[in-house]
């Protein structure tokens, strides 16, 4: 069953909160409310989300408190927000919401369409995210057991083809995915955050290709001292 990711709106008005949540039900994720900034961040204590939809006017502490509070917590800072806004003080008043850390700033009334694809982007680099992470745990817990048990035909023949191919998907997902963001010229943030996971993804799969039959005899013999 593929997990789904966790998208938070914040809204102090609940035919706001609708509205988003009809827009949104179409991406088939999970929705979460929060109708003020202290319960967003109550409800970030516990949960993991792939993106914050969060209103900036909202009574008592606003959206851009309720903003930096988020990334000022390591838990959340990297987590991806949206601004929504209805009303516009010109560009001062948007560069306060990057200035505060959104990837982007939309003002109601917002285009469904648009706000649908902007979300969409980062719930597909969260999802990319955590199928990253189970590669990385899989080649972990690989290299942390040393030599392979006695199902070793399994173990070293086995597992890493396994991971090999699992991680060959990925990273052809990644490409398309940063491809279609630059092409379509979508947010720097999205675009950076897109190359730092091939980056990652470089990287793990350097480290598979050491761990593949006689790929690591020539390291070991150029780490012999003398």
């Amino acid at each position: 069953m593929v997990q789904k990711a966790k998208i938070l709106l914040v809204d102090d008005r609940p035919e706001n909160l609708l509205a988003l949540e009809a827009i949104l039900s179409a991406l088939d994720q999970t929705l979460v409310r929060a109708s003020s900034g202290e319960e967003a961040l109550k409800a970030l204590l516990t949960e993991d989300f792939a993106v914050i939809l969060l209103d900036v006017q909202m009574p008592g502490m606003d959206g851009f408190e309720t903003a930096a509070h988020i990334k000022r917590r390591e838990r959340t800072r990297d987590i991806p927000i949206i601004f929504l806004t209805a009303i516009n003080h010109g560009p001062h008043h948007t560069f306060r919401g990057y200035a505060a850390g959104a990837v982007d700033y939309i003002s109601k009334p917002f285009d469904p369409w648009v706000l649908r694809a902007k979300v969409s982007v980062f719930v597909d680099l969260h999802m990319k995210n955590l199928q990253l992470r189970e590669q990385a745990l899989l080649l972990r817990r690989e290299l942390d057991g040393g030599h392979p048990p006695a199902d070793a035909e399994r173990g070293a023949g086995g597992l890493l083809p396994e991971l090999s191919a699992r991680l060959a998907a990925v990273e052809e997902q990644a490409e398309v995915l940063t491809k279609e963001l630059t092409e379509s010229g979508g947010a720097s943030a999205a675009v950076s955050t897109a190359a730092h996971l091939e980056r990652k993804l470089s990287g793990l799969r350097r480290a598979l290709d050491a761990l593949q039959p006689g790929a690591s005899e020539p390291r070991s013999v150029e780490s012999q001292p003398g």
